[in-house]
């Protein structure tokens, strides 16, 4: 089984680190030109050029747009008209205690976490559904389902990701555009390792050491027992977005390493 995606334009929102930058370069190492997305400029250039130099042949472009405003989205549109694979991956995540939440924090986490992807999809949906092909993935989570308690603002729009895909794939059907949600689990991404650093310098333990207990106190559930890689989950993505997915469509797959306890 090999996955070629020559020809294709991918875009990948929220990807100079973690799950997005592994999702870009999987989706290059395979023949996409990949569009890398980020607020800052000179991250999402140091990105480009960072991925170009690892992937002989990668081409990359970067746009740094705000995709948590609408008229970053646009930007973005302007930037890049047309895409045959757009992964929704932006998203901003942080533990908080519901009765903490001020009301601009979730319209915030709804901006970014929802509403990007849905002016993104909406933008480029149509020219899929024009040339009979295409793609459109939102990165959602296990926590879509399995809501935490201790970041409930950021549950409610991984479940929103969940049902806007599964809707947008109703209204694509028989087009030859697919669009589906990827549910990852806790992983080992930049944001991550950011959270728990700290905590694991005190605790005397690496990183790794330190992720593994975090996962098995916080998601007992676990039957990988540990995080993810970026690029465990990047993998699901890329095939996701290729041809040989075709069937698959308005799903919700899972890389939660077994945490959501559901054989459905």
């Amino acid at each position: 089984m090999k996955i070629d995606l020559t020809g294709k334009t991918a875009i990948v929102t929220g990807s100079t680190e973690g799950i997005g930058k592994a999702i870009a370069k999987g989706l290059a190492e395979c023949g996409a030109r990949v569009v890398i997305n980020g607020r800052k400029p000179d991250k999402v250039e140091a990105t480009v050029q960072e991925l170009a130099k690892e992937i002989d042949g990668g081409e990359f472009t970067g746009v740094a747009a705000d995709l948590g405003t609408a008229a970053g989205c646009e930007e973005l549109v302007r930037a890049v008209p047309e895409a045959d694979i757009v992964v929704n991956n932006v998203g901003i995540f942080g533990p908080q205690d519901f009765f903490e939440v001020e009301d601009e924090v979730w319209q915030q986490f709804f901006d970014v976490n929802v509403m990007s992807g849905v002016r993104v999809s909406r933008a480029y949906l149509p020219g899929m559904k024009k040339r009979g092909w295409g793609r459109v993935i939102f990165i959602s989570s296990e926590s879509g389902l399995n809501i935490p308690k201790e970041m409930i603002h950021y549950g409610m729009t991984k479940t929103a990701n969940i049902s806007i895909a599964r809707g947008l794939a109703k209204q694509m059907a028989g087009t030859g555009v697919t669009v589906n949600s990827v549910l990852p689990g806790p992983t080992l991404s930049d944001g991550l390792v950011e959270m728990i650093e700290d905590d694991a310098k005190k605790a005397g333990k690496s990183v790794d050491d330190y992720a593994r207990d975090f996962v098995m106190e916080a998601r007992p559930g676990s039957l990988i027992q540990r995080p993810a890689t970026v690029e465990e989950v990047a993998s699901m993505v890329v095939y996701v977005a290729s041809p040989l997915a075709s069937a698959t469509t308005g799903a919700a797959l899972r890389v939660d390493g077994g945490v959501v306890d559901t054989i459905a």
